[in-house]
C-alpha cells in the first residue's frame, strides 16, 4: 500500500510540476496598437506623341501631299468614378491659316487631313473641345465605364494636305510652317 500512496504522492506532485511549467511557459501578449492607413491614387490624364514635327513636299493643286512619318499619340489615364467618356482631339489655333507662309498665303485646316490607325483620311473642319472653329478632328471618343477607368488608348495618325480646293492650287512657292496640337479630355 505504501507503494501505491507513493505512487499517487509522486503522480500528483509531477502533476503540480507539469502544470507549474506549463502555466510560466504561455505568452504574455501586450494591448493592440492601430495605425490609420490612408492611400492616394491621384487622378490622371497624359497624351504623348512618338516624334513632333512632319515634313512635306508640296506639289502644287495635287491632292496628295503626305507627311514624311506617321505620328503615334498615345493617351493613358486614371479616372475618379463619375468620368464619361476620354475624347482625343487634334486642332488648329487658326482655321483659316493652319499653315502659312508669313506673308499671308495660307493653307487652312479644310485642307489638312489625317488618317487615324490606317481609316479615312478627314479633314480638320469640325468645332471640337479645343481650338478655333471649324479647326480640328474628335481622333477618339472612348466610354468610360469600370471596367476601363484604368486604361490607354494608342492613335497612329497618317497626314497629307490636299492643295486642289479653291486658291490652293495657285499658292506662291514658299515653305508654310504651323503648328497642329493634339490633346485629350476626361468628361464628366
Amino acid at each position: 500500500m505504501n507503494t501505491r500512496k507513493i505512487s499517487r504522492i509522486t503522480a500528483v506532485a509531477l502533476g503540480l510540476a507539469l502544470a507549474t511549467t506549463m502555466a510560466s511557459a504561455q505568452a504574455l501578449n501586450s494591448g493592440a496598437q492601430t495605425i490609420a492607413l490612408n492611400a492616394t491614387l491621384a487622378e490622371s490624364l497624359t497624351l504623348s506623341l512618338s516624334a513632333n514635327a512632319v515634313n512635306f513636299t508640296l506639289a502644287a493643286g495635287t491632292a496628295a501631299n503626305p507627311g514624311s512619318t506617321n505620328i503615334t499619340a498615345t493617351t493613358t489615364w486614371v479616372l475618379k468614378p463619375g468620368r464619361t467618356a476620354v475624347g482625343v482631339y487634334a486642332y488648329f489655333a487658326n482655321a483659316a491659316a493652319a499653315l502659312t507662309d508669313g506673308a499671308g498665303d495660307n493653307i487652312p485646316s479644310s485642307a489638312f487631313f489625317i488618317a487615324d490607325n490606317a481609316g479615312a483620311s478627314t479633314a480638320l473642319s469640325n468645332t471640337v473641345a479645343y481650338g478655333a472653329a471649324n479647326g480640328g478632328l474628335q481622333l477618339a471618343n472612348v466610354a468610360i465605364t469600370g471596367a476601363n477607368k484604368s486604361a490607354s488608348r494608342t492613335d497612329v495618325m497618317a497626314f497629307n494636305i490636299n492643295l486642289t480646293g479653291g486658291t490652293l492650287p495657285q499658292l506662291p512657292a514658299a515653305t508654310y510652317t504651323g503648328t497642329l496640337n493634339i490633346q485629350a479630355q476626361a468628361t464628366p
